[in-house]
């Protein structure tokens, strides 16, 4: 009977994407609404081939994915007794898809109308409001993410079976994923190349004369040699300066004093979370995108408000926040944490160019949800990444933060200039919240924040000591997630929805792995890299991959026809294909002969490549099919063991070595052991506890 009464009562089907998201949205729409989840995309390009009308103008050929039929009939039986169907997928070109493909699934046996609803908070008030103004598809949006959807399927399945007939079976290639990991191969092979050069650093301690203050020494750095910068490439050289500094007259110069404002960041848009979640939390990509959908989705607030939204939608790369918001931030930071700590009018920032500005910044839906009211709703990886948007927002407003800096300049024989300089903060401003530090090098570092004592111009001050240290310049650093999505986004290279996924990608494929978090290339990614760029180095440019993106945002615009943007790529792609059918060096038929025997047949064992790089075949093959890893030439140092360390990489990317005897022996460790000893890590159980699964 109550069945019969909500199934009477129920007038409007609602379709997201998640069944999180369906139960918080569910609790904000009263019984005349039902709220269903199609978990993500239900028609797609077939996987069994490529799917796309060449002769037609490039006609996609959607077809229900297999997984997800059950999930449409569902869908269909419970729009039977409705008036309204709304489609509310997340507010991005990927969710406006999923919304025109389930409107073309429904619409043939649904009299009733179909609209799309969006909103960037899944918050009572913002989803309530959101329903109160329905529209339609926007097929702008659709046909920008159809066009990134298709040329995407073009270079996969194009490019991917030429890697399985030149290289191994399960290679891929990727329009994006392909330039991220030439990006990393090329800045490895930077640092393969790099020579380190010599150079010298000269300091001075100095004090007053002053008797009250001769205890207060402080440290000076040689700036410049008569008035050019001090350049010191070797111990002979750093010798005769010290010579003649030595016995030298240190007089103050030039003091300067001067107040600098530091003004507060914008709050986060996707790139900018990922990369401050890797640097302050060491949250990979991928992991920082998951635990901001699941805050985005809702979270049990308790009785008092029940499930609610705790962040804006976190795929966006614009900076704008809202009217309200903007009210609500400023309201709490006069009463908790002081006027004198808001700016005195709102910070207003700058998107980038082409920015989705109908998206906000990456906010907490209500300042007063502190981090510290949500800590006993939240796992620590949930409190982790809430506590850097809250912070980020909430200081987004705040006042600027005012340092003083000192500077003082020491010259010695009228010929070698010293400086010193010291930076301290006389109002926190926005500091007092969210104080961004900024990793620099040590050659970018402009103060020393030391005390001087009270010092004038022409005071002589008196040498304590003299150090002469050497120095060697490094090579760049590698790529980690954060300087990753950086490059990737300073390049204009993919979208906030690409980045996560594009890191994940390469890692998967074994193009990349990651070493005490660095990303370093495989040997594999160098041969794939290699030959990409022999026979489509035009497809690996960067100037080539982010004008297709600004081709994909004018799509959106409705500046450009989608067909007529693949029409142009396709026309130079196919060129390059066929030549590259003929021209690619095949790496799949080269054999190279080991000292190894097959240890079921006897026969010698040959280097092969796989999709996961090179391992040891059977030279017999097809009549022995042996295979095993290619051992590092270091026995297991497991008592009772006689098995050989071999390489192998975790599903997270992670390389470690394992015993050749797997599973007979669970032998695990990051490091290969050196004279016999193991090197454990402290990363070494997590490597145990993948490395299982893998090998």
């Amino acid at each position: 009977f109550e069945t019969e009464i909500i199934k009477m009562a129920v007038k409007h089907l609602v379709i997201v994407e998640s069944p999180a998201k369906a139960k918080t949205i569910n609790k904000y729409l009263g019984r005349e609404y039902k709220v269903v989840a199609s978990m993500g995309h239900v028609r797609d390009l077939p996987k069994s081939k490529i799917g796309i009308d060449f002769e037609k103008s490039f006609e996609p050929q959607y077809v229900v994915m297999t997984a997800k039929k059950k999930i449409v009939g569902n869908l269909k039986k419970a729009m039977k007794d409705v008036d309204n169907i709304f489609l509310a997928a997340d507010p991005d070109r990927e969710g406006e898809a999923i919304c025109w493909h389930l409107e073309f699934i429904l619409q043939e046996k649904f009299k009733g109308a179909i609209k799309r609803v969006t909103f960037n908070e899944i918050t009572p008030g913002a989803v309530r409001e959101a329903f109160l103004h329905p529209r339609d598809i926007d097929h702008n949006l659709v046909d920008a993410q159809q066009a990134r959807r298709i040329l995407d399927r073009i270079v996969g399945y194009k490019l991917s079976p030429l890697l399985w007939k030149k290289v191994a079976r399960g290679l891929s290639a990727g329009r994006v994923q392909s330039v991220a990991l030439k990006i990393i191969v090329d800045r490895e092979r930077e640092i393969r190349n790099f020579i380190p050069q010599e150079y010298w650093s000269i300091e001075a301690l100095l004090k007053s004369k002053k008797e009250e203050y001769s205890k207060s020494e402080f440290s000076t750095k040689l700036e410049k040699i008569d008035g050019e910068k001090a350049e010191i490439y070797d111990r002979e050289s750093a010798d005769r300066i010290l010579g003649e500094l030595e016995n030298a007259e240190y007089v103050v110069k030039d003091l300067r004093e001067k107040k600098r404002q530091r003004k507060p960041q914008p709050p986060f848009i996707t790139s900018k979370l990922q990369q401050e979640a890797y640097s302050k939390l060491r949250f990979p990509a991928q992991r920082t995108m998951r635990i901001a959908q699941g805050l985005y989705e809702g979270v049990n607030l308790g009785k008092a408000e029940g499930t609610v939204g705790l962040i804006t939608y976190m795929r966006t790369d614009s900076v704008s926040v809202s009217k309200g918001a903007l009210e609500n931030v400023r309201e709490y930071i006069i009463k908790e944490i002081g006027e004198e700590f808001l700016s005195k009018t709102p910070n207003i920032f700058k998107s980038r160019k082409r920015a989705q500005e109908a998206h906000e910044a990456i906010r907490p839906t209500s300042a007063e949800r502190t981090p510290e009211k949500m800590r006993e709703f939240l796992s620590d990886e949930q409190l982790k990444l809430y506590t850097l948007i809250w912070q980020r927002f909430v200081a987004s407003q705040m006042a600027n933060a005012l340092d003083l800096v000192q500077t003082v300049e020491v010259e010695a024989n009228q010929k070698y200039l010293f400086r010193a300089a010291s930076t301290k903060n006389i109002f926190p401003g926005f500091s007092k919240v969210y104080d961004v530090t900024q990793t620099k090098k040590d050659d970018e570092k402009e103060d020393n924040n030391v005390e001087f004592p009270p010092l004038s111009i022409g005071e002589i001050l008196l040498l304590s000591r003299l150090d002469s240290n050497q120095h060697f310049t490094k090579p760049p650093a590698r790529y980690n997630d954060a300087s990753l999505v950086k490059t990737l986004e300073e390049l204009g290279i993919g979208r906030p929805s690409t980045y996560a996924p594009t890191i994940q990608t390469i890692i998967d494929r074994s193009y990349v792995e990651r070493k005490q978090s660095a990303l370093y290339p495989t040997e594999m990614g160098e041969i794939v890299i290699d030959l990409l760029v022999e026979h489509f180095a035009y497809l690996l440019e960067v100037d080539f991959t982010a004008n297709m993106e600004d081709e994909l945002d004018l799509i959106e615009e409705g500046g450009k026809e989608w067909q007529s943007v693949l029409a142009i790529f396709y026309k130079t792609f196919a060129k390059h294909l066929e030549d590259a059918q003929e021209k690619m060096k095949s790496i799949k038929r080269a054999v190279i002969t080991t000292e190894y025997s097959c240890d079921k047949c006897g026969k010698p064992m040959v280097i092969k490549w796989g999709r996961f790089g090179k391992f040891l075949a059977c030279s017999g093959f097809p009549d022995c099919s042996n295979t095993k890893s290619i051992p590092t030439g270091v026995k297991c140092p497991q008592e009772g063991c006689d098995g050989d360390l071999v390489r192998r990489q975790s599903k997270g990317g992670r390389a470690f070595f394992g015993c050749s005897n797997y599973p007979k022996c669970t032998y695990l460790t990051n490091k290969l052991p050196q004279n016999g000893e193991p090197q454990k890590s402290g990363d070494e159980q997590d490597a145990g506890s993948t490395g299982k699964e893998n090998a």
